[in-house]
């Protein structure tokens, strides 16, 4: 079965942890960045980017321009991707 998962050319991964509960204790910040995210991200692989921002310092603004960047270069490998987002932006790729 697809799901809802539309078409693209990304490796899917198998949940090990209940999504939920990790979901419930990430920062608010990043909560919200998860829920307007155009990728689905597991929990796990955005607390891991977090974790690692602030461990350098850096400030949730911060942190979340790196997600974003993350997600921007998921984006660019994937050839079926028609949004682009900048920022909580997004629009549709294309000509025109």
């Amino acid at each position: 079965m697809r799901r809802n998962l539309g078409a693209t050319t990304l490796r899917r991964r198998r949940r090990t942890v209940d999504p939920m509960a990790a979901y419930d204790a990430l920062p608010p910040a990043l909560r919200r960045w998860i829920a307007g995210a155009a990728l689905t991200w597991s929990p796990a692989s955005c607390r891991r980017v977090w974790m690692a921002a602030r461990a350098k310092g850096a400030s949730d603004t911060e942190a979340l321009a790196r997600l974003d960047r993350a997600e921007q270069n998921t984006l660019a490998r994937d050839r079926y991707s028609q949004t682009i987002t900048v920022g909580n932006h997004r629009s549709h790729g294309g000509a025109g």
